[in-house]
């Protein structure tokens, strides 16, 4: 290597501003988006699996891998409504009810919402979660009618979807994209804005020792990425995304790999932030540190999940504080995910329009 040559061409290359954290802020749209999200700082989540029990049974399920299937159901409500009363005391503000399919126990649903009012249901969307539990709503969507017949075992489950939750304002359509529907979601998103429904996006992440035909590869995760980009221009009333939800969910490398996981599983840290606070319940009300996380049982490699994402990302604010463009894909990231996951947050125009490469990755 010529040392003398490249020292000059580096003398030669345009200085880099170095941007403070205040300056960033001191940008009129920045400063009004960042004091807007900045409101939802509070909310600390965990975990809860409700039932065992399923209507229906999808190709890549996490549920039904690893231990957590096997765990009793406690159908107590006042023990679920005592659970829920110590979880607040913990400091706990936001729940996420998972497991099989919450929907199958409602009972359980309203214990949790009397006690801790912020919150989302996971849900397949078959069968109608009582309007009284006002949690957020995110209803699972595999493709078009078609693809769930094959894929879910479900028949008419999207007409069955829109049918229960047509202009709910709790629910938020989940498209989980795989390697073979990425083409279905512009019809699926034209039905769901004709029928005043939200919509976000979802990448398929394969379970631990997952053997089927749904895993991404590089060619799939490029062609979900222009397809995210392309509805988000076309759908910007229905889609609840950003160009850097497209970017940080369809890059190469995994979530773990770009941001570092702050949950448990990959955290062995118990000093700050979800390693310390964050729990992922069983249905027996119990809960193991070394597999918690928000998608128990999902290959962390290759774990590009919508419900990680809302803590991986968000949670690496000054890593993207490094000059306004950067801070604004967050911030986009940080409005489209309070817009998902909070009931009543109205989410606002996206401040970047084209894909911004995460910190320290300029390729996606």
């Amino acid at each position: 290597m010529d040392i003398a040559r490249t020292a000059e061409d580096k003398d030669n290359l345009p200085e880099t501003k170095v941007w403070k954290f205040s300056d960033i802020l001191a940008i009129p749209e920045v400063k009004q988006r960042w004091l807007k999200v900045k409101k939802y700082f509070f909310l600390r989540e965990s975990t809860y699996d409700m039932t065992n029990r399923c209507n229906i049974r999808c190709n890549g399920c996490y549920y039904f891998e690893g231990e957590k299937q096997f765990a009793k159901e406690n159908i107590d409500v006042q023990a679920w409504r005592q659970h829920m009363e110590k979880e607040k005391e913990r400091g706990i503000t936001y729940v996420v009810l998972a497991g099989a399919e919450p929907s199958l126990v409602p009972e359980l649903c309203q214990a949790c919402y009397d006690v801790l009012p912020l919150g989302c249901i996971a849900t397949n969307g078959f069968k109608k979660i009582p309007e009284s539990v006002g949690y957020k709503l995110h209803i699972s969507v595999w493709g078009n009618d078609e693809t769930s017949r094959r894929v879910r075992k479900a028949k008419d489950l999207l007409l069955k979807q829109i049918e229960n939750y047509k202009s709910d304002p709790r629910a938020v359509f989940v498209y989980t994209f795989t390697k073979f529907n990425i083409d279905e979601a512009d019809s699926v998103i034209q039905v769901l804005e004709e029928n005043g429904c939200k919509a976000t996006f979802n990448m398929f992440s394969e379970p631990v020792g997952y053997t089927g035909d749904l895993k991404h590869d590089a060619a799939s995760l490029a062609r979900t990425r222009e397809k995210m980009l392309s509805l988000i221009e076309k759908y910007p009333e229905t889609v609840l995304f950003s160009p850097y939800n497209a970017v940080t969910h369809t890059h190469t490398k995994g979530l773990h790999d770009l941001f570092e996981c702050p949950y448990p599983r990959r955290n062995p840290s118990g000093d700050l932030g979800l390693g310390r606070t964050f729990r992922q319940y069983r249905t027996d009300l119990t809960w193991d540190r070394d597999a918690a996380c928000c998608v128990p049982d999902t290959d962390c490699d290759d774990c590009r999940h919508y419900a990680a994402g809302s803590a991986v990302v968000t949670s690496k604010l000054y890593r993207h504080a490094e000059n306004p463009d950067t801070f604004k894909a967050w911030l986009d990231y940080v409005e489209t995910y309070l817009a998902v996951w909070v009931t009543g947050y109205d989410k606002g125009a996206n401040l970047t329009k084209s894909p911004t490469p995460p910190p320290g990755h300029n390729v996606f």
